[in-house]
C-alpha cells in the first residue's frame, strides 16, 4: 500500500514496475495537506497523525521483534518504512474509471458515427451528445494515451523472482496459474454488472415497526480481507462496522443513533483533454489564443537492479498531468480530475458520519464525501429512512462528458454541483429506498452532464423492489435471505423465448423443458442454472458478434437490458425473417452451451450442478500465491466453496466461473435494538495465514450465514475471547 501510493513499487520489483510508480507520483495529491486533512473531520489532522502514529509504533516494534512482521515482508524478502498522513490520503485505490470509457467512446465514434454508438449502448436518460469535436482526430485516439493511467491502477502481481530465494515457487507452476487467472476474472463484456446492493426499510414495512438497514458493498474477494469490523469507542465516538486497515474510522456501520449504507452511484469526475502543441516548444499547449507552458516537475526514481537513479519529468497542463505526448502529430493528452482535488480520498470522510446524530447531522457529513460517488441509505432510532447520493460532480456546462474534449478553453467546469442537487429523499411516501448501482434520477434530471449516462443493468434493482415492495412484514431473516437472492431476473426474460420455437433434437427439446419448468434460481446444486448460465454466455456472445461491428467489439460493451430488447422484438439484424432468425439463434446457443458443458461437467446431464469446483466457485488467491512454493500457496490462499448466483443477481458473485468480485463484507442494521444487527466479513478479520481468524469466516459467508454485531457493552462483553491494553508513551485525546 504504502509504496503504491508513494511510486515507489520499482525499488523492490525493478523496471517492470516503473511505469506503475510514474502513474502513481503523476496522479499523487500535491495540494495543502492540512487543508487536505481537516477537510475529513474538524479534528482530521490530529486523528490521521494519530493513526499514522499508531502504524508507525507497530514498525518499529517489529525492528525490535521480525517476528512480527507480516508474512509478505519476509516472503518478498524487505522491510516496511514508516508512513506519512501523506499515504493516508492517497486516491491510487479510488473507484474511478470514466476516463477509460471516454477514450473507448471516441474510438468506437470514429470508427462507426456517433449515431450507431448511441444505438448499442444504453444510456439513461435519452441521448446524450456523442459527436467528437471537429477539432479532434479521432484516428489519433489510441489505447497508448491511457498507458500511464491504467499503470498506477492495476493490481501489483508478483513473479518467482521477486519471491526470497528460499520461499520461491517454480516457474512453471506460476505460470500455469498466470494463465489461469485471466480465465477467472469477470468477463469483460458483463463489466457493468460489478456493483453493491444497500437498501432501508421503515417501520411500516417491518414486523418489528422499526427501520431496518442493509448494505453489501460488491468489490474484490482478496487475502486478507478487504474490511474488517472494528468497534471505536472513545470520547465523542461509539461506532461500530466495516473499514479498511489503510484508513481510521469506520466507512459503513451504526453508531447510537443511526447506521449507514453505501453503494457506487454515478458520477463523472474525469475527462480527458487533448492539446495542440506548439511546433517550436512542445512543453507548450495551445489554450485559447496563446501558448501556455506545461508545469514540468523532475522526479527521482529508484529501480531495483539499476545503480543509478531514474529521472523522469512529469508534465501538467491548467487542467492535470499530462497523460500521454504524441511528439509527431504534436498533440498532448491530460487528465482532468475532481479527485485529485481537496478532500477525496476514498471513504475518509466517513470520520464525520461516524458521529452523526440525526439525519440532519448525517447529511451534513455527507457533503464533504467526494471520492467514490455513493449512494448513501440511513435508518435512526427516531424511526426515520433516508438516501442521499454523494460526490464531486463536475459541472459541466456544454457538453456530456463521455468523449474527449479539446483543452483549448472551450469546455471548462463550471464548479461542482452541490449536494442539495444531488438525489436525495427522506421519509419516501414508500417506505422503503433500495439502491443497486441503477439509474436513479428522474428521466428530466437537470444536471445529467454532471453525473453520468453509464448506469449499471437494472436486474438487481428490479428483483429488490419486487421483494420489499411486496407487502410483506419484513424481519431481520428476510433481510438475510434477500442478500443470498439468487433469482435471475435475465432469465426470467430469456428463457420464456424459448417456449414454442421449433426444435428437431430431441435431446435439446428436453433441456427447452427443463428451462421453462425451472423457478430461474441459479443454485450451486441446480442443473438448470449450469445450463441457463452456459446458454447466456454463448447466447451473449452471438448477439454480440451480430450486433455490435467487429471493428469496436473490444471498445463497446453489452447491457443486459439491450439484449432483452433485442431478442424481445427481433428486427432485420436477424435475418430477412427476424422473428425465425431470433428462434435459430436461441437454438443453435443452447445446443452451443450443452455441448460445452458435456465436455466440461460429462456426458451425464443429471449429474450436472452449477457449483461444481469446475464451475462456479470462488477461490481467493492471494497476491503472492501464484509466485511462491505450494505449500505456501496452499497457506495464502483460501476456498475453494462452491457458489451460486452470477453478477446479475442480489447475490452478485460475477459473472466469471471464479468469484473474484462480489459482497465479501455484509451488515444488516436493527434501529430497534443495535445488539439485534448482524454481518459477515471474508475470509476473516486477521491478516496473518498462521491466525485462526485468518480463513474462520470464509465458510460461514460461503454458507450464507452471519455473526451476531453486539454493540452494547454487556453483549460485547459477554465475547470477549481476548483483551489488549496498549499503554502509550504519552497521553493524547482526539474529541469530538
Amino acid at each position: 500500500w504504502r509504496r503504491q501510493a508513494t511510486g515507489t513499487t520499482a525499488e523492490i520489483l525493478g523496471s517492470r514496475a516503473l511505469a506503475r510508480d510514474i502513474g502513481a507520483r503523476l496522479h499523487m495529491f500535491r495540494g495543502d495537506l492540512k487543508e487536505e486533512l481537516n477537510h475529513y473531520h474538524s479534528r482530521g489532522q490530529a486523528i490521521i497523525e494519530a493513526f499514522v502514529a499508531g502504524i508507525n509504533a507497530y514498525i518499529a516494534e517489529t525492528e525490535r521483534q521480525p517476528d512480527l512482521l507480516p508474512i509478505e515482508f519476509e516472503l518478498l524478502g524487505i522491510t516496511p518504512e514508516p508512513w506519512t498522513p501523506a499515504i493516508v490520503i492517497s486516491r491510487h485505490q479510488g473507484l474511478v474509471s470514466n476516463l477509460t470509457r471516454e477514450l473507448a467512446y471516441g474510438r468506437a465514434i470514429d470508427a462507426i458515427g456517433s449515431g450507431e454508438v448511441s444505438e448499442l449502448s444504453w444510456f439513461r436518460p435519452g441521448n446524450p451528445t456523442l459527436d467528437l469535436d471537429p477539432a479532434i482526430d479521432g484516428s489519433l485516439l489510441t489505447e497508448d494515451i491511457l498507458e500511464t493511467y491504467r499503470a498506477f491502477r492495476r493490481p501489483v502481481r508478483f513473479t518467482p523472482d521477486d519471491i526470497a530465494v528460499e520461499y520461491r515457487g517454480n516457474q512453471e507452476a506460476f505460470n500455469r496459474l498466470a494463465s489461469l487467472i485471466p480465465s477467472e476474472l469477470d468477463l469483460a463484456e458483463f463489466g457493468d454488472a460489478i456493483g453493491s446492493n444497500n437498501w432501508v426499510v421503515g417501520g411500516s414495512r417491518t414486523l418489528s415497526g422499526y427501520p431496518l438497514m442493509a448494505n453489501d458493498p460488491h468489490r474484490v474477494q482478496q487475502a486478507p480481507s478487504l474490511r474488517y469490523w472494528v468497534h471505536l469507542v472513545a470520547p465523542g465516538w461509539n461506532v461500530i462496522g466495516g473499514g479498511e486497515p489503510t484508513l481510521p474510522g469506520v466507512s459503513i456501520g451504526h453508531n447510537e443513533y443511526g447506521a449507514w449504507g453505501l453503494t457506487v452511484f454515478g458520477q463523472d469526475n474525469e475527462d480527458l483533454y487533448v492539446y495542440d502543441t506548439n511546433p517550436e516548444n512542445a512543453q507548450q499547449y495551445r489554450y485559447r489564443d496563446s501558448w501556455e507552458d506545461m508545469r514540468v516537475i523532475e522526479e527521482q526514481f529508484i529501480v531495483e537492479g539499476e545503480l543509478a537513479k531514474t529521472s523522469m519529468e512529469l508534465k501538467f497542463t491548467r487542467h492535470g498531468p499530462v497523460l500521454y505526448e504524441d511528439v509527431a502529430n504534436r498533440k498532448a493528452y491530460a487528465l482532468r480530475a475532481a479527485w485529485m482535488d481537496i478532500g477525496s480520498a476514498p471513504y475518509l470522510a466517513s470520520l464525520r458520519m461516524d458521529q452523526a446524530t440525526s439525519w440532519e447531522e448525517f447529511r451534513d457529513a455527507c457533503r464533504y464525501s467526494r471520492l467514490p460517488s455513493e449512494n448513501m441509505v440511513w435508518i435512526d432510532t427516531d424511526k426515520n429512512i433516508g438516501y442521499q447520493a454523494v460526490g464531486v460532480s463536475p459541472i459541466r456546462p456544454n457538453w456530456s462528458g463521455l468523449v474527449p474534449v479539446p483543452g483549448d478553453g472551450r469546455y471548462e467546469w463550471d464548479g461542482y454541483l452541490p449536494i442539495e442537487d444531488l438525489p436525495h429523499v427522506f421519509n419516501p411516501e414508500a417506505d422503503y429506498f433500495a439502491t443497486a448501482n441503477n439509474f436513479m434520477v428522474p428521466e428530466n434530471y437537470a444536471y445529467m452532464n454532471a453525473l453520468h449516462y453509464t448506469w449499471g443493468d437494472e436486474m438487481r434493482a428490479v428483483r429488490l423492489a419486487e421483494v420489499l415492495g411486496s407487502g410483506r412484514r419484513h424481519t431481520l431473516v428476510d433481510m438475510m435471505q434477500l442478500q443470498h437472492d439468487e433469482l435471475s431476473v435475465p432469465a426470467r426474460n430469456l428463457v420464456p423465448l424459448l417456449d414454442g420455437v421449433t426444435i428437431t433434437d430431441t435431446r435439446i427439446a428436453a433441456v427447452r423443458r427443463q428451462l421453462l419448468d425451472w423457478d430461474f434460481v441459479l443454485d450451486q446444486r441446480s442443473t438448470e442454472a449450469a445450463i441457463y448460465v452456459a446458454w447466456e454466455r454463448q447466447l451473449l456472445d452471438r448477439v454480440k458478434k451480430l450486433f455490435i461491428p467487429q471493428a469496436v467489439q473490444e471498445l463497446l460493451s453489452l447491457n443486459m437490458k439491450r439484449v432483452i430488447d433485442w431478442l424481445s422484438a427481433p428486427d432485420g439484424r436477424f435475418g430477412p425473417n427476424p422473428l425465425d432468425g431470433r428462434n435459430a439463434l436461441l437454438v443453435d446457443t443452447l445446443s452451443e452451451a450443452i455441448s460445452h458443458l458435456e465436455s466440461r461437467l460429462g456426458p451425464n446431464m443429471t449429474q450436472w450442478q452449477y457449483g461444481d469446483a469446475r464451475y462456479k466457485h470462488a477461490l481467493i488467491r492471494h497476491p503472492l500465491g501464484a509466485a511462491v512454493r505450494s505449500d505456501l500457496r496452499d497457506q495464502l490462499d483460501v476456498g475453494p466453496v462452491s457458489r451460486g448466483g452470477y453478477g446479475r443477481t442480489v447475490n452478485n458473485t460475477g459473472n466469471g466461473d471464479n468469484q473474484t468480485s462480489g459482497a465479501s463484507f455484509r451488515i444488516i442494521a436493527d434501529s430497534e435494538n443495535w445488539d439485534n444487527s448482524v454481518g459477515t466479513n471474508s475470509p476473516g478479520q486477521s491478516g496473518d495465514p498462521d491466525n485462526v481468524h485468518y480463513r474462520d469466516l470464509f465458510d460461514l459467508w460461503a454458507r450464507g450465514q452471519y455473526f451476531p454485531i453486539f454493540y452494547s457493552r454487556e453483549k460485547v462483553e459477554s465475547v470477549v475471547e481476548q483483551t489488549t491494553n496498549l499503554e502509550p508513551a504519552a497521553a493524547s485525546f482526539v474529541g469530538r
